[in-house]
């Protein structure tokens, strides 16, 4: 399956697992890519030895490409770089920034540079700061998300329609078909966050992965949009955020309710009532917790099979 997303990262297939906080380590990257994706690490829940760890750590746990996910907003960014730069990573995907801090220093060390973006005119400064690729992102998907609520089916051909570079679709795509229809509509290829959440490798608590397995149609909801829109699953922490909006609360008082580390007791320690579960929509569609290269496989025998189908229309 060649085109320009397997060209540009040399993997067999156009699907690249997505680097999310707390559930991507070296376990779920390698995996991916040894099912002939790509794997990215998510440095955001990372201190800089930590990331610095699970790149290692994958390495020997594959011989193919993988990359590094990090948002710009990271504290620690110059230290972060420099890790990936001495690891010889050799893609990463930025987000949360403006892309042309880093995208020329980057490809300057020889890295592939993919930035995320949530609007058409996000993508054009990517394209415009001069990146790899860039990944175009619905407001379905989980976690933190575009301001403007544009779905996926909306965006993709939008950013097409004015993108001269390779264009990965993200957000409520967790089916062949769902990629099929991305593709369709302009995307060289997809990336998959909330399905590769609930995979034997990923290092998101056992419990959270029950409760997206769990998850129904309407149980995520966008929210602190004020400080920076999530989707997160509904619970005893939602509620209570709720109820603070019913007294008109100032970003101040989101601030304190929300307080530290919500986001690691929720995902990886397993609160599932006061953490953050950060997850997509996609997640009503999730039924099961398998390896990794069985929910590829899956994908890839959906997807053939979508195209059948469409050639019968």
């Amino acid at each position: 399956m060649e085109n320009r997303i397997t060209k540009l990262f040399n993997i067999d297939y156009p699907i690249i697992q997505a680097g999310m906080i707390w559930n991507s380590g070296w376990r779920l990257a390698s995996a991916a890519s040894n099912a002939g994706i790509l794997g990215l690490i998510g440095a955001g829940s990372m201190y800089p030895d930590v990331l610095r760890e699970h790149i290692q750590k994958c390495k020997p746990a594959t011989d193919k490409p993988f990359g590094v996910n990090v948002p710009m907003l990271y504290p620690n960014i110059e230290e972060i770089m420099d890790i990936i730069v001495e690891e010889g990573v050799k893609i990463v995907f930025t987000s949360a920034g403006n892309p042309k801090t880093w995208t020329k220093w980057l490809q300057d060390q020889g890295i592939t540079v993919v930035h995320v973006v949530s609007s058409v005119k996000f993508a054009l400064k990517a394209q415009d700061a001069g990146v790899d690729a860039v990944v175009a992102e619905g407001f379905e998907a989980g976690g933190h998300n575009g301001r403007d609520e544009t779905t996926t089916l909306t965006l993709i051909p939008m950013v097409k329609e004015h993108l001269n570079i390779p264009l990965i679709a993200a957000g409520g795509i967790a089916t062949g078909s769902a990629m099929l229809a991305c593709m369709v509509l302009g995307a060289d290829g997809v990336q998959v966050g909330s399905r590769f959440v609930a995979s034997e490798e990923s290092s998101a608590h056992t419990d959270f992965k029950k409760v997206v397995v769990d998850a129904k149609e309407g149980d995520t909801q966008l929210t602190l949009k004020e400080l920076a829109p999530v989707r997160l699953i509904k619970n005893k922490f939602y509620n209570e955020l709720q109820e603070l909006y019913k007294t008109s609360p100032s970003p101040e008082q989101l601030k304190e309710l929300l307080g530290r580390a919500r986001a690691k007791r929720g995902m990886f320690e397993g609160d599932l009532d006061h953490g953050e579960l950060e997850i997509g929509q996609i997640s009503g569609l999730i039924h099961d917790i398998k390896p990794v290269a069985t929910i590829v496989q899956d994908m890839l025998t959906e997807f053939e099979e979508a195209k059948k189908e469409v050639a019968k229309l």
